[in-house]
């Protein structure tokens, strides 16, 4: 009983706020379907970790170090970068290539939605970030969070748990974030501009041929790169090889989704009050903020400024799904698309945007390595 009222004394208002966190991120998870995979088991990792002395984290006592199991997790699954490969051969397995494939130009769209990363690295540096650092908190703007905790661990960033919880978090809330900005930086106008979908038939050879030459180019030119995009890409060759469909099916749901789940309660460990209330994580979700606003502005103003040109236009909305948040982004644009007329489908040209957009993010994380590591 003794040692009961000991541990309760032991309780930080600090930790109370943090179960606050993890509640929030709870019900996000299950009252608003907000990334439940994700958002379900960090939420109740960040509960389990600010439990006084808890015995999921590593505590040094009196009697010596007891290894925390989710710091074991963490040392086995992200502090080697495993869990983020391995959670790409998923996203990469559940990546159909072929709306891209069918308009290549919208890769311009997906690259256009990155600016965001670079504009937010200079301001992290003038905040008075390290520039390890800075370039770990940028790629929050990407809107993907394997790439965020390969880049931020790669770096050896102070600030592991703040970018990783950021950017998750902002993936989650593309539902929220997105549609004020796109509404912002667009005309009713253009957001009534209706795109006819004409399906191109895209040969299987090409859609073989697509995942092994984005491997290749990108390695040539950004070698950093080569371990985001190749697992990426490798997943999408089983899904296209035509051969290993069982296989394809079990990197789609019972990889990505274990994976994501043992991602989820292993963030959490870098979740604990003393190192993620502070002004400096404050800092980094606001960061985090301007980086995922200025990606989405940037792949609309690049199809505003395409319009300019171009005999048939396209809806400068779908510019706003460059950002890597598969397939959220796309379905947030079509939504939008509908609402503003009930006939504008655009689904397949925000999708063809968004995947160019997953390929274009960790390009510019490798992009972010070559320069920073």
């Amino acid at each position: 009983m003794q040692e009961l009222f000991g541990n309760l004394c032991n309780l930080q208002w600090q930790q109370v706020v943090m179960w606050g966190i993890g509640g929030l991120l709870i019900w996000l998870a299950i009252k608003k379907e907000m990334e439940p995979s994700l958002l379900l088991p960090m939420g109740f990792g960040a509960i389990l970790v600010n439990l006084p002395l808890s015995g999921a984290v590593t505590q040094v006592l009196s009697t010596g170090t007891e290894v925390g199991p989710l710091d074991v997790l963490f040392d086995a699954g992200i502090a080697n970068e495993l869990f983020p490969l391995l959670l790409f051969v998923g996203i990469g397995a559940m990546i159909d290539f072929t709306p891209l494939l069918s308009n290549p130009k919208l890769m311009i769209f997906g690259a256009a939605a990155q600016f965001g990363i670079f504009f937010t690295l200079g301001a992290a540096t003038l905040m008075g970030f390290e520039l390890k650092d800075a370039a770990s908190i940028a790629v929050i703007g990407a809107a993907d969070g394997p790439t965020s905790i390969f880049v931020a661990n790669f770096l050896e960033s102070n600030y592991l748990g703040a970018i990783i919880v950021a950017a998750y978090s902002y993936m989650a809330l593309v539902p929220i974030i997105q549609p004020p900005v796109i509404r912002l930086v667009t005309t009713k106008k253009e957001r009534l501009i209706r795109m006819p979908y004409a399906e191109k038939q895209v040969s299987k050879t090409a859609k073989i041929l697509f995942p092994i030459i984005i491997t290749m180019v990108a390695g040539l030119f950004v070698p950093r790169s080569v371990a985001l995009v190749g697992f990426l890409m490798f997943g999408n060759l089983i899904r296209e090889c035509g051969v290993l469909d069982s296989l394809s099916e079990t990197a789609q749901k019972v990889l990505a989704n274990l994976i994501t789940l043992l991602l989820g309660l292993t963030v959490a460990s870098k979740m604990q009050a003393e190192y993620f209330l502070n002004r400096q994580t404050l800092m980094i979700l606001a960061l985090g903020l301007v980086a995922f606003v200025f990606d989405t502005i940037g792949g609309v103003l690049v199809a505003k400024v395409y319009n300019l040109f171009a005999k048939q236009k396209i809806n400068p909305m779908i510019g706003a799904a460059g950002i890597s948040a598969f397939p959220m982004s796309a379905r947030v644009v079509n939504k939008m698309g509908l609402q503003e007329d009930n006939q504008n489908f655009l689904l397949m040209h925000a999708v063809g945007v968004n995947v160019s957009g997953q390929i274009a993010s960790v390009i510019a994380g490798g992009m972010i390595l070559t320069l920073f590591a």
